[in-house]
């Protein structure tokens, strides 16, 4: 399906691995000039051909700084993807275990790192009439699925995003967020990966857990998303095609969650 974004530029952060590195790899497909910003260029991002910016997001300075140098390398930018994100826990961490920096690194990564680089990109999106798709997490809707500092900074994302949304739409940026459950990263998979901390904690192997968690979840599929999924839709989101969408959060977690 063409999506109709040839010749269109977009900043993508987190791009090293996972999701982002598959969105990058979605919208190449689709004719979009890529910037992606990670804090390492891995091998799987470099063979994109795309232009890398290296930087800590989650640094307060990184942004604007990554923002300007996208802009320059690419003479402007209509998309916006505020991918990055994340954070370790040992698994069955609870509200104890999270000392003020822990919360504090927390939300750094997963809150003002997004605003912080939509606040330096929106004067380009104006002038563009731009988009920004925004990946949350489900987290943000069951909280109690994930250490807390995580889907607290995620709810406050999927509400400053809802916010910019109203501010912004009539001036014609559109900005839509992304709520996916469990997908099949490096946080799942791995000697040293969540999952693998998670599979041990519960005495099975990490391939059982991949194998069996999903149903467990009430995911419908039986399988975790795959990080493709999630980048198909950033693209349609982004795209021409779904101008009137404004202020969405679209959900894609398999039927886990059973609230209308």
């Amino acid at each position: 399906m063409d999506m109709q974004l040839a010749g269109k530029t977009a900043l993508v952060t987190g791009a090293s691995k996972g999701m982002g590195l598959e969105i990058v790899r979605v919208l190449r497909e689709e004719g979009v000039a890529v910037a992606a910003a990670s804090r390492a260029v891995t091998a799987e991002l470099a063979e994109t051909g795309v232009i890398t910016l290296t930087g800590d997001l989650s640094d307060s300075e990184a942004p604007a700084r990554i923002v300007a140098e996208a802009v320059t390398a690419l003479g402007g930018l209509d998309i916006l993807v505020n991918n990055v994100g994340g954070g370790a826990a040992a698994p069955g961490a609870g509200f104890l275990d999270f000392d003020d920096a822990a919360w504090s690194s927390t939300f750094d990564l997963n809150l003002y790192a997004a605003v912080r680089t939509t606040r330096a990109a929106l004067p380009e999106l104006l002038t563009s009439r731009g988009s920004v798709v925004t990946i949350s997490s489900d987290s943000a809707r069951r909280p109690q699925s994930a250490p807390l500092p995580y889907g607290a900074a995620k709810a406050a994302l999927n509400a400053v995003m809802k916010g910019l949304s109203a501010e912004y739409g009539p001036q014609g940026v559109r900005i839509n967020t992304i709520t996916p459950s469990s997908t099949l990263t490096a946080l799942w998979t791995g000697e040293q990966s969540f999952g693998a901390g998670l599979a041990t904690a519960m005495n099975i192997s990490n391939e059982e857990l991949l194998a069996t968690l999903p149903a467990q979840m009430g995911m419908i599929t039986g399988r975790f998303i795959e990080p493709r999924e999630i980048a198909t839709a950033v693209a349609y989101l982004a795209s021409p095609l779904a101008d009137s969408v404004h202020g969405a959060n679209w959900i894609i977690d398999a039927g886990v969650s059973e609230t209308v």
